[in-house]
């Protein structure tokens, strides 16, 4: 088994076609097909099978893929490392970043860190623990900027505390409940929850929390800007971090509903493989992070 033939399996999969995979690394549609077919024969079963709709994996395939990209991706790891380690500054690192961490993080990191490596090519991913964490596990990315969810954390990963953010209740400026103090007062407006398959959200929380039924009338949406484009131009009702607050963007238009009862609060911290070290890159881009989150975990900022 050559790595030729595991990175033109990983190609084709991805891809969806020997065809589109064999023009993205540059060689012929034969050779992409003698390749794979190589590989197929020296494991002795098939990897991919044709359909009206390009190529995908068998069962076994898919098997396969999952165990060849973990080890394709420690290879290419390595030989970044060793070409770190040699000084010529460039690499790469591919991360990922929840809603409030893009917001509040990544662009302090991201200037800190390319003082140090100008040269290394660098990939930002936003979107919910849903999304990122299966991406750390296989190591499309180096480390992931997320919540810490309720529930037992997959034992391929481990986390580095970051932060605590809580939840705050948020309407538009002159939201006609503006002058409630209790969820009850709330429990029949319309309202938007973001959507975190796999894990109850903040707002199914905080009405656990007060021991009320979670609200009947709810929007479900999975993007942090759909969400504050209809807090803050319908009368919609939603819940958000405590720190959205504080952007200029949110304070313009939105104002917080002070509640009596407790928000929900949560550890957002950076996920990453348990047993597989960063590169000096992600290892350099993780600690400009972790140093931009500093100020959060302060006090002065809790």
């Amino acid at each position: 088994m050559r790595l030729k033939q595991i990175q033109d399996f990983l190609a084709v999969v991805e891809a969806g076609s020997i065809h589109s995979a064999a023009r993205k690394i540059g060689v012929s549609q034969p050779a992409m097909t003698k390749s794979v077919r190589g590989l197929e024969a020296e494991l002795r079963v098939q990897l991919v099978r044709r359909t009206n709709h390009g190529v995908v994996p068998t069962l076994a395939g898919r098997a396969f893929f999952a165990r060849a990209r973990v080890a394709h991706s420690e290879l290419r790891k390595g030989e970044e490392e060793m070409a770190q380690l040699a000084g010529n500054g460039t690499g790469s690192v591919a991360f990922g970043a929840g809603p409030t961490a893009t917001l509040l993080v990544v662009a302090e990191a991201i200037t800190r860190f390319r003082q140090e490596f100008p040269k290394a090519r660098v990939r930002v991913l936003e979107g919910f623990p849903s999304l990122l964490l299966p991406l750390v596990r296989d190591e499309t990315l180096d480390f992931a900027i997320a919540p810490r969810l309720e529930g037992k954390l997959d034992a391929a990963l481990r986390i580095r505390p970051l932060f605590r953010h809580k939840y705050v209740i948020v309407g538009r400026k002159g939201h006609p409940l503006r002058n409630a103090r209790s969820l009850a007062q709330l429990a029949d407006a319309d309202w938007i929850s973001l959507l975190q398959p796999g894990a109850p959200g903040p707002l199914d929380r905080a009405f656990s929390l007060a021991d009320l039924p979670a609200p009947q009338q709810m929007i479900q949406c999975d993007s942090y800007n759909v969400a504050i484009g209809l807090l803050a131009k319908t009368d919609m009702l939603g819940i958000c971090s405590h720190w959205m607050l504080t952007q200029s963007f949110a304070r313009d238009y939105l104002q917080r509903i002070p509640v009596a009862e407790p928000m929900p609060t949560y550890t957002v911290g950076m996920f990453m493989r348990a047993d597989s070290p960063l590169t000096p890159v992600a290892s350099a881009m993780a600690k400009a992070v972790t140093v931009a989150a500093r100020r959060l975990a302060s006090p002065a900022h809790g």
